[in-house]
């Protein structure tokens, strides 16, 4: 079994055992999850495919199985599926269990990060990774000035950024130190905490909201299952 396999079937575990478990009822949120995966994973497995083909990152093949889909390890789409279904899940269990609560919203503080995000898109332009990925959060927190208010103020939603950052701190960290995935310099920064580009950690906060936006869409649009 490739490490990269093993690292995936490792976040889908306790998700994936605890589907059935009452209160939160997972399974009976199929719906909604697999729009909010078909959606945003096509997107970013688009976006994968073709930076990997650009060279912004390649990957060992010493730590993968080796079958590829469109020029990705299978890996790689893998983790477009184990990651939503189970931090999803844990926004389930907070969403579940704890009271939401409003936290500190402030329109000109999202205007001002999403300016700063886009200037350091363009700072960075040649950096083909940086670019996309502040250019896609600056996207994402100029959405949240005018549609998810209700999101962004919810403690419930920080609360799944947070955990899910410091899971996704652990295993990125993995993949980086063998390194699993490796960079070219000419993609990125090169500023990284610990062995993990800085980048990750937007890229990362992008997905995972998205992710959530979607599936809460979805959710609305045809009824919360019960």
């Amino acid at each position: 079994m490739s490490l990269y396999l093993l690292i995936n079937i490792i976040i889908l575990s306790i998700p994936l055992l605890l589907t059935f478990a009452p209160k939160v009822y997972y399974y009976r949120k199929m719906k909604s999850l697999f729009i909010a995966i078909l959606v945003i994973s096509s997107l970013f497995i688009v976006w994968d495919a073709l930076a990997t083909a650009r060279g912004d990152w390649a990957f060992n093949e010493k730590y993968i199985v080796g079958y590829r889909i469109f020029g990705l390890p299978l890996e790689e789409i893998l983790f477009f599926l184990t990651v939503p279904y189970s931090c999803i899940f844990l926004y389930e269990t907070f969403r579940t269990y704890l009271k939401k609560r409003e936290v500190f919203y402030s329109v000109h503080l999202y205007n001002i990060l999403a300016i700063l995000c886009f200037a350091i898109s363009i700072l960075f332009i040649n950096r083909a990774y940086t670019a996309t990925v502040f250019i896609i959060t600056g996207v994402l927190l100029t959405s949240a000035r005018f549609c998810f208010k209700s999101l962004f103020s919810s403690s419930i939603y920080w609360l799944y950024i947070v955990v899910c950052t410091l899971l996704f701190a652990i295993f990125n960290h993995v993949l980086t130190s063998f390194p699993v995935v490796a960079y070219s310099p000419q993609a990125i920064t090169g500023l990284r905490v610990g062995t993990i580009p800085i980048e990750d950690f937007f890229y990362n906060y992008s997905l995972l909201s998205l992710y959530l936006i979607i599936y809460l869409f979805a959710e609305n649009k045809w009824g919360r299952e019960q």
